[in-house]
């Protein structure tokens, strides 16, 4: 197992596969009626399934979207709602991922909220770079689409040695980002991109960080993919079906910010 959630490991769910036999004999007419009756689905097994997951993760995207194409109109005019929402959506992120089980609401919020910061910042960097916003949709859905058919097909998998990796590139990109945007918020440096826009060997940082970045935010999705598929091997409960609609938003979005930022930097 490449990661552990708290909630689960203290679910008997989340131990190993099977269920405990019936010892009750079922008459020819019981067993009849049994084979009759419609296949139970997660409502009524309160059990994490595939169906009911996507239900949830697709709702949230709903959302999203949703607020994104209300900021796209309105920040022109209201400038701090990409602010806003990417205050709200760092807040709601870290409350939903400390959570030891999930808050539908919290997550739909944070949907909205991370929806007025896609759009916002969409709309300014488009302003900026004609054409930049659908080259970034463009390669967002080329990455969840081929790392989600690579999974799906057992090509790749989630690894203790590679999730340890993981985190230590996490944690350096997550310094180096509080100190270029530091070294930014306070003025040091001029470029919008502050150290992204230094160069490495005539190529610019920010393009080898976002390479990297990307690569990073894939095998995140992989976590992601896994998350869910323990889940509902392990009969979950169906809340927890929320938890993966939530990893894989914060994911996309998380790439989708990165495959922008590299389509700028590229054209400058």
């Amino acid at each position: 197992m490449a990661t552990s959630n708290p909630a689960f490991s203290r679910n008997a769910a989340f131990g190993a596969p099977g269920a405990l036999a019936s010892t009750k004999v079922l008459s020819p007419t019981e067993l009849q009626d049994l084979y009759n009756a419609p296949a139970a689905g997660a409502q009524d097994t309160d059990r994490m399934s595939y169906e009911d997951t996507i239900a949830k993760t697709t709702l949230s995207f709903a959302l999203l979207l949703v607020a994104a194409a209300a900021s796209w109109f309105l920040t022109p005019s209201m400038m701090f709602l990409p602010i806003l929402g990417a205050i709200v959506g760092l807040v709601l992120g870290l409350v939903n991922t400390f959570k030891k089980e999930p808050s539908p609401g919290l997550i739909l919020a944070y949907a909205v909220a991370e929806g007025l910061f896609v759009g916002g910042i969409s709309v300014i960097f488009e302003q900026l770079y004609p054409g930049v916003v659908v080259q970034a949709v463009l390669a967002t859905l080329v990455v969840v689409g081929v790392t989600l058919a690579l999974f799906a097909n057992g090509k790749i998998r989630a690894s203790k040695k590679a999730t340890k990796v993981f985190m230590i590139a996490m944690v350096g990109y997550l310094v180096f980002s509080l100190v270029n945007f530091g070294l930014v918020a306070f003025g040091a440096l001029d470029s919008p991109f502050g150290l992204r826009s230094a160069e490495f060997m005539g190529i610019p940082l920010g393009l080898i960080i976002g390479v990297l970045a990307v690569i990073m935010a894939a095998y995140s999705l992989v976590l992601d993919f896994d998350f869910i598929q323990r889940g509902v091997n392990n009969r979950a409960p169906r809340k927890f079906g929320w938890s993966g609609a939530f990893g894989i938003m914060v994911t996309v979005v998380w790439l989708y910010v990165e495959l922008l930022r590299i389509f700028a930097i590229a054209r400058d």
